[in-house]
């Protein structure tokens, strides 16, 4: 297994070591203590959530309020898409940018996304399947969205027309979501991280 630092901090890529043979295939692909060793706490497995989607469906972007935010282990078990992590943290390095990374059946990569990141993605097969973890339960109260398609934030979606949800449609640009504070605080996000660590 292993594990490379994405361009945003607190996301990680994660690559299995498959192990085949005539008769198919085992991989490890979740390792708590691994995880813990680069993130530097241990991932609290909270929900289990399974996402089935058409091609070019655009899920996201979507966040949680910190605290307590909501970290995810994310896996593509079937199918493709391209999973993408945006710096939502008002006060980051690198607040506004995004990072995506091709998630498939075949390379079976997962991501690490912290408390505080943004999380979306864009179906690259019918029937894409994601697979993923979360630190909390879905707290419906707690839980936003900032407009995937929102020109400031760029992201290069690979769909001709992407097809959202009403919600996602809906959602408020990032320079709304700013001016109506409803971004997670950079500093307050490193804090929370910090008392992951030392608890």
């Amino acid at each position: 297994m292993k594990f490379r630092e994405l361009s945003i901090s607190g996301a990680f890529e994660v690559t299995p070591q498959q192990h085949g043979d005539p008769r198919g295939l085992f991989m490890e692909w979740y390792r708590f203590d691994r995880l813990a060793e680069v993130v530097g706490h241990p991932l609290r497995l909270a929900q289990g959530n399974l996402s089935v989607s058409a091609r070019d469906v655009v899920r996201g972007v979507h966040f949680a309020d910190v605290p307590p935010g909501q970290a995810k282990y994310v896996s593509c078990v079937r199918g493709a898409v391209l999973d993408v992590i945006v710096d939502l943290r008002v006060g980051s390095p690198t607040f506004g940018q995004w990072e995506g990374v091709q998630l498939d059946e075949t390379d079976r990569r997962s991501v690490y996304i912290a408390e505080g990141l943004g999380h979306g993605f864009c179906a690259l097969s019918d029937d894409a399947t994601l697979s993923y973890v979360c630190s909390e339960t879905y707290n419906p109260t707690g839980e936003h969205s900032v407009h995937p398609l929102d020109p400031d934030l760029g992201i290069k979606w690979p769909a001709d027309s992407p097809q959202l949800s009403a919600r996602d449609a809906a959602a408020p640009s990032l320079a709304e979501a700013i001016a109506s504070g409803l971004l997670p605080d950079y500093a307050a996000c490193q804090a929370f991280t910090e008392s992951l660590r030392t608890a």
